[in-house]
Order: C-alpha cells, then structure tokens, then sequence
C-alpha cells in the first residue's frame, strides 16, 4: 500500500486496467461528464496484427502484447506448467483473443444471483449484456441489442467440412441452433465473432477511442500500477510507473473512486502488493497487511481444453489454404473486403452438448475448425489437411489460485489453475471426448475422414483418453473469480453485489475477477457486461429487467 501524498494529478475516477472492461467503463464514466485517467501497462494497440482477426495465432503469443504468465506445475496435468497469455495492450485480451462471441446460459447468472448477490441474475443482466452489442444479422430483439458500440457478425466464411460436422451433429441429435446467444445455447451452428469488415472490433476500437474524443479521458500507456494509495480505509489514488522496472514512479488521485479492471490475475497482484489480501500470502511475500481479506487471489476458475485431431481428404482446409500461392490468394481476397481465412476466428464451429444424456442442460463447449493443428497446439498448423475439435468442461469445479511471490510490482505472481484436480471436470471432460469420437465416426463425416491422428483410435479407455487429456490438454485463455462478488459473511468472497471491495471505499473492481463461478461460455462477452453493469452502479443508475420467454430458462 502506498501512503497517501499531498501531491499528484486529479482525477474523478481513476480506471486500472485499458482491456476489456476497462475501456467500456472509462467511456461510460466519460459519456456522463467525469474526468477519468486509465492506466495501461502495455502500449497503444496499434500493431497491424491486433486487427486482423488472423493475427490471434501470433499475438497469443507475443512478448510485447501479453503478460507473458507461466503457471505453476499442475498436479492434474502430469506436473505441466502453462503458457497463460493475457492481453497487455489498449483492449487488453479482446485484442489478442480469439474474437468469438459467448454470452453463456440464463441459469449461470441466476445462481450468481442466488449465492447472494441480487440484481445479477440473468433477467437483471441481459440488458447489460444488449446495451453494448450491435447485432449485424437475424435476431430475437428480446435477447439481442442492435445499437450498441460492438459489431457482432455471422461467419462469412463457409468450409464444407464444416458444413459436414454440423450435419454430423445433427445425425447424433444435438439440433442445429443458429443463435446460442438468444432463447436457447443448445445445439450446433457457426460462431458469432466480434468482427466487422474483415477487422477486429476490441474494446478500445469499439468504446475507447470514441471516449477519447471527449476532452475529458486522459489514457496513460506502458502505465504499470503498482499500488493503491489509501488514507484511512479509503482508496484516494494509484501509484505508478512508466516504462517498466526502473521507470519514473508517478501517482494520480481520485477525487471519487478507483476502479480496477487488470483481469482475473493482476486485479488480484494489484490489491494484495496494496497490503488487501490473504494474511498468509502477504506475510510471505513480505508486505505489510493493510486490510486482511482472505479471499483475494482464490477461487482461480479456467477452461481446460482438449484438442482432437483428424487428418482430412478430399477437401482443401486452412493448412492448404495459409501457404504458398494459396494464402496470397487469401490476402487477396482479405485486402479486396471478400471472405478470407484472414477474416475467420480460430473457431468456426460451435456445439453445445452434454457430456452425459442425464443431464438437464449443456455442460461442454466445441470450438471447431477446418484445420490440423499439430498435436493440438493452436498456431502450428500441420501440413495435411485436417479437423480439430477443442473440447472443454463449460463450468468447471477445479479451483486454483494467483498469489504475489514478493513485494516487486514487476515479479509475476504464482499461479496455480488447478486443471483436472476436480473429479466432475474429469468426468465431464471424458464425456465430451468420446462425444467427439461419435461426431469422427458419423456418415456426414465420412467422405472427409482420413484418419483420426490425435489422439490415434488405439487409445480407448477411460484411462488412457483421460491420461491423453493430462499430458496434451491445455488453457482456453479464460481466467475467472479471484476476486468473487459476494456477501461479507462469505469470508472467501472479495466484493459485494454493486462491486465495492468489503471493508474498504471508493475501491470496486469491474472485470472477470468478480465471477462467483464460470458462465457457460468464453469470458469476453460475460465481462463486457459487468463492466456495463459496473458503469450504471458506479454512476447510481440501474436498467429495468428484461422480461425473455419462459424458453431461456434452460
């Protein structure tokens, strides 16, 4: 924790954070009058690659765009540790990210809701979730929003091997659903994806950049945020430093409030080298505890992935397409506005299923694609022709954690996921394996299937498919809950129901760090909501519930 200083600029509102939350709440605070100052650690988003949705198989991983996080050794997965990338740049990860667009099922927000947090349930929420989208193509306008900032478009783009493992789906009974984010997410369709005329939209494309032309936004890049200055119990300023370790050291103030919004794994870094924290962990990395609050830095949620393979003939796919003479043709029609590989998101495809016929409702996500990656891994692309289907648990019960290691703003913290520590997860995750097994095997799927390459059909039990989900699985990218809304009497939760940090003021967080547990989805479209929401509670406001059919109730 900083101690309060006479000096320093002033500001209503101090944002930390410039991604994806942070950018839609500097300009909601902008649009109703108030001088704001963001705070980004990484640069402006003005790599070329940031806004070609092709450029995600190299910005995942950039040195310059992300943080560039390790995890821990993971007991679940053979003791692995885990590239964890998290964008580090104006738009933060809907800069680097895989640009699909997931809001996740109505029964997610209302449990958050019932673990004592009234006004999210999914009712409360979906307007938050319209006010910032503006849906290009066929809608129900009961679920979706037409005017707001964010383009989300249908696929242009149409593989007829992805025609085929819809129609595979649709063989084994999952029905087909061209809208996963309306009345219903069951079922099998192509991705919505956060793209617009062949470019990315991030939340600085889409929010920020119209917020700084207002006059009254000051954004401050290669920003890092070392700790919040409080006097008493009230966070009064942030104390910074420009251009990493060894640069000047700053600090701004606010007159009003500071609003953290550096995601699942710094938001948590941020409060506990500001002394707010588990006793335990600061003690350790020896910072002086300022306001003990067990929770900050648990409840550490992830999707882990499995990636099956399948080599593919009598078909070109994207392995044939993004080289030689093929992918200038593809840059060709990418620089001319047609549909191009360039255009895509990583995923074409979706699924929504479940892992067992039992259940009541979907508990696995396919994210699918029109291409061999080697072994799994996203961004090497195999030289044959291909299909890979990504696989993971949609609300996963393996809980983890990110704990700072030292005092040193600079040191990344330890943080442990936890995959496949949880025997739901484990079971859930087999299920859709041998789901995706069927899907290989459906006569839609014959014409095109080779042969199954990853894993090879030779492994099949229990045992061994679970011991090749150990040793191949990997993140999704989707980090969750370290800092989890929740009542004061939970000691495990971090803020309350309007995003206030318990037992401090004029102190909230706004970014996916506050999610009690995973909505069925990718995280980006959940956390443009919250920081929607966040801007209406921060500025006193609230939106009048909407009122969906009975059907959504799934």
């Amino acid at each position: 924790m900083a101690k309060a200083s006479l000096g320093g600029e002033s500001f209503d509102y101090i944002v930390v954070g410039g991604g994806t939350s942070g950018c839609v709440v500097t300009n909601r605070l902008s649009q109703a009058g108030f001088k704001v100052c963001l705070l980004e650690a990484g640069p402006k988003d003005v790599n070329p690659m940031i806004h070609i949705p092709a450029g995600y198989i190299k910005n995942i991983y950039s040195k310059r765009l992300t943080w560039n996080f390790m995890s821990e050794p993971n007991p679940g997965t053979n003791d692995r540790s885990f590239s964890l990338p998290q964008g580090r740049v104006l738009g933060g990860s809907s800069s680097i990210n895989g640009l699909n667009y997931v809001r996740g099922q109505a029964v997610d927000y209302d449990n958050w809701a019932a673990q004592g947090n009234p006004g999210w349930s999914y009712n409360e929420i979906l307007p938050y979730f319209k006010r910032s989208e503006r849906r290009i193509g066929d809608a129900d306008e009961r679920y979706r929003g037409r005017d707001g900032e964010l383009p989300i478009t249908d696929l242009d783009w149409h593989h007829p091997v992805s025609d085929a493992l819809i129609d595979a789906a649709v063989e084994l009974g999952i029905p087909r659903n061209p809208d996963y984010n309306g009345a219903s997410q069951d079922g099998a369709g192509y991705f919505q994806r956060t793209i617009y005329k062949g470019f990315r939209h991030s939340s600085a494309r889409a929010f920020l950049r119209k917020a700084m032309k207002r006059g009254n936004v000051d954004v401050r890049t290669n920003s890092q945020a070392t700790s919040i200055v409080f006097e008493g119990t009230r966070a009064v300023g942030v104390a910074y430093v420009v251009g990493g370790a060894g640069g000047a050291r700053r600090e701004v103030r606010a007159t009003r409030e500071v609003i953290l919004t550096a995601g699942a794994l710094n938001t948590p870094k941020l409060l506990q080298l500001s002394g707010v924290g588990p006793g335990e962990v600061l003690r350790r990395a020896g910072v002086k505890i300022f306001h003990e609050l067990p929770g900050v830095g648990n409840n550490l949620r992830d999707h882990y992935a499995v990636r099956m393979v399948a080599r593919v003939k009598g078909s070109t796919t994207v392995n044939d397409l993004a080289q030689g003479p093929a992918l200038l043709g593809q840059i060709a029609r990418w620089v001319f506005g047609k549909p191009s590989i360039l255009a895509v998101s990583p995923s074409l495809v979706h699924i929504f299923w479940k892992s067992d016929p039992s259940l009541p409702r979907p508990d696995l996500e396919f994210a699918c694609a029109p291409a061999s990656f080697r072994e799994g891994v996203v961004g090497l692309l195999d030289t044959h022709p291909g299909l890979t289907l990504g696989i993971w648990q949609e609300r996963p019960e393996s809980l983890g954690f990110a704990h700072i290691k030292s005092s040193n703003a600079f040191e990344p913290p330890a943080i442990q996921p936890n995959y496949l520590t949880h025997e739901t997860d484990q079971k859930a995750l087999l299920g859709g394996m041998r789901l995706a097994r069927q899907l290989f095997r459906t006569n839609a799927l014959s014409k095109y299937m080779d042969a199954e390459t990853s894993p090879t059909p030779d492994l099949e039990s229990d045992e061994e498919l679970l011991g090749f989900a150990r040793q191949k699985g990997t993140t999704v990218y989707h980090m969750i809950g370290t800092c989890r809304m929740g009542p004061r009497s939970d000691p495990g939760t971090v803020v309350d129901h309007q995003l206030r940090v318990h037992g401090l003021s004029a102190l909230r967080v706004a970014d996916a760090s506050i999610m009690p547990s995973m909505p069925s989805a990718n995280t980006n479209a959940s956390t443009l909501m919250i920081a929607e929401k966040a801007a209406d509670l921060i500025l006193g406001r609230h939106a009048a519930p909407a009122e969906p059919p009975k059907e959504h109730a799934a």
